[in-house]
C-alpha cells in the first residue's frame, strides 16, 4: 500500500510516517515545501502524481486560542484545505483518513462519546475540524475519520512538554481539573492509524490511549513518574481563563475500535512512560 502522510512535519505525521515505514507499507510525507493544502491545483497535482492508496489527513490548523482571534485561517486550513485534499482523493480514487478531535463535541455528556453521538462544537477550532470531517465524509467514499485527544509527542508542543518545563522552575503549578480526557502518545496513534487503513471498515472511529484524568491528574503522573517535588493546585477552569471554550468531558469512547477487530491502545500512564524515556527525561 502506497500511503501520503501530509503535516508529516507535524507532532503526529512525524510518527505516522516513521510507524507506516516499520510496517513496510510505502508512506510518502508531504509538508508546506511541498504543497500547500490552500492551493486547489497544487493539492491535486501532488496527489495526481504520488499515486497514493491512501491519503492520511494529518496537516491542520491546531492553535485553539489563536483560532478565536484568527477564525478566517482556521476555517480555511481545516475547512477549505481537507476539502481540497478530499477533492484530490475522488479524482485520484484514493481513500481518506481524516484526523479530527474530541473538540467536535460540546462537553455536555455525562458517559464517553461515541462515533455515532451528534457534534456540537463550542470553539472555532472544533467548528473547523468538524467541517473536515463534513467534508471527508461526503466527498470520499473510502473515508475514515479518526477522532482522538490530548496528544504528546516528541516532535512539536504540548502539555507534558510545558508541565517539564515549569515543574523545574516551580514547586507549585496550578492546573484545571475539571476537564475529563485521555492523554495520547502519537507513537501509539500512529500505530492504530497504521492498523486501521488496512481494514477496509471506513467510518467514523475513535482512538486515544486508555483510561481517562484531568488535566491536574496528568500533570500529577508527570511529576510522579519524574520523582519530582511538585504540587499541583486543582482550580476549576473558570480559574484559568481561555479565549477558546474547551468541552469539559472529552472521554471518547473505544469501543468501535474493538468491533472492528482492533486492540485498544495502552493505559496514558504507559504511553506517557515511554514518551519521557523517549525525550530523555527520565
Amino acid at each position: 500500500m502506497r500511503v501520503l502522510v501530509t503535516g508529516a512535519a507535524g507532532q503526529l505525521g512525524l510518527d505516522v510516517v516513521k510507524k507506516l515505514r516499520q510496517t513496510h507499507l510505502e508512506a510518502i510525507g508531504a509538508d508546506l515545501k511541498e504543497f500547500n493544502i490552500l492551493d486547489g491545483s497544487a493539492t491535486r497535482k501532488f496527489v495526481k502524481d504520488c499515486k497514493p492508496d491512501m491519503v492520511v489527513h494529518c496537516a491542520a490548523y491546531t492553535k485553539v486560542d489563536q483560532a478565536e482571534e484568527e477564525p478566517e485561517l482556521c476555517e480555511r486550513v481545516n475547512g477549505c484545505g481537507t476539502e481540497n485534499i478530499a477533492l484530490a482523493c475522488r479524482e485520484s480514487g484514493s481513500g481518506l483518513c481524516y484526523l479530527s478531535t474530541d473538540y467536535v463535541f460540546d462537553g455536555t455528556a455525562e458517559k464517553p462519546y461515541e462515533p455515532g453521538d451528534a457534534p456540537n462544537p463550542i470553539s472555532v477550532y472544533g467548528r473547523s475540524k468538524y467541517k473536515g470531517e463534513q467534508l471527508a465524509a461526503s466527498l470520499v467514499p473510502k473515508h475514515y475519520i479518526l477522532r482522538t485527544s490530548w496528544v504528546f509527542g516528541e516532535n512539536g508542543n504540548n502539555f507534558v512538554k510545558t508541565m517539564l518545563n515549569l515543574g523545574r522552575h516551580h514547586q507549585n503549578l496550578r492546573v484545571v481539573s475539571d476537564q475529563i480526557g485521555s492523554p495520547t502518545y502519537t507513537v501509539d496513534l500512529a500505530d492504530l492509524i497504521s492498523s486501521l487503513i488496512r481494514t477496509e471498515k471506513f467510518g467514523i472511529y475513535h482512538g486515544t490511549n486508555s483510561g481517562y484524568c484531568s488535566w491536574a491528574d496528568f500533570a500529577e503522573e508527570i511529576f510522579r513518574q519524574m520523582n519530582w517535588n511538585v504540587t499541583v493546585e486543582r482550580i476549576p477552569s473558570s480559574a484559568y481563563p481561555a479565549k477558546a471554550a474547551r468541552p469539559k468531558n472529552s472521554r471518547l469512547s473505544k469501543q468501535c475500535l474493538i468491533h472492528a477487530g482492533l486492540s485498544p491502545l495502552p493505559q496514558w500512564q504507559d504511553g506517557l512512560a515511554r514518551f519521557l524515556k523517549e525525550i530523555k527525561a527520565i
